[in-house]
């Protein structure tokens, strides 16, 4: 666990990548797999994560982050775009999905499935549209914790125009909303912040037992 804290310790949020450097296939397979294990609410994973290879693209989706010069040095750009309808074809796929990886009969799940069709995809869309963004913040932190397992830095980056992403990435007409952006590759050696002292709350200030 010493080793985990030594880790969330060295990472920061890079400002400036060494656009040479790449993260390999087999790391890439490892974020990956972390974000695809991360836990979501009932499960759903309400969203999907967009790897930008590109170049042309990335220039473009660059534009629509205020310029920020991580867009198309880092090694890979990934936006995590939430699904802006779950109803209940989504849920049923969802059981569908559950009773054939472990072997069961769906019907074994009809409370389950109703509970979801009630709290989720009975929601307004504007609150369903929000409760799936969140989703992918959780799905972040594990991108983050896992990236800096192995030394990679990530930028989560809230800084961009969701609506232009969505245009330049056709995501509106596929039922998708840009949620969240990061960054992944490795610091520049002239990037300053990363000899910054990591700034927190005191543990006395963050901490309450009630």
């Amino acid at each position: 666990m010493s080793t985990f804290i030594d880790n969330q310790n060295w990472r920061y949020a890079t400002k400036k990548f060494d656009a040479t450097k790449k993260v390999s296939d087999t790391d890439l397979a490892i974020l990956k797999e972390a974000i695809q294990l991360t836990a979501s609410s009932y499960g759903l994973q309400p969203y999907k994560v967009l790897i930008i290879e590109n170049p042309e693209i990335r220039k473009q989706l660059q534009a629509a982050s205020w310029g920020q010069t991580q867009i198309v040095d880092a090694s890979h750009l990934l936006v995590f775009v939430n699904h802006t309808n779950i109803d209940e074809t989504y849920i049923a796929k969802f059981v569908d999905h559950i009773a054939e990886t472990r072997g069961i009969q769906t019907e074994a799940l009809k409370g389950y499935q109703d509970v979801m069709n009630a709290n989720v995809a009975g929601l307004p869309a504007d609150v369903k549209n929000t409760w799936a963004s969140k989703q992918t913040y959780i799905a972040l932190g594990n991108l983050l914790a896992a990236a800096a397992e192995l030394k990679i830095d990530v930028t989560p980056m809230e800084g961009f125009v969701p609506a232009e992403y969505n245009k330049i990435l056709g995501l509106t007409e596929k039922g998708l909303n840009a949620s969240l952006v990061a960054t992944i590759g490795y610091r520049h050696e002239e990037d300053a912040t990363q000899h910054f002292k990591k700034v927190r709350k005191p543990l006395e200030k963050l901490f309450e037992t009630i």
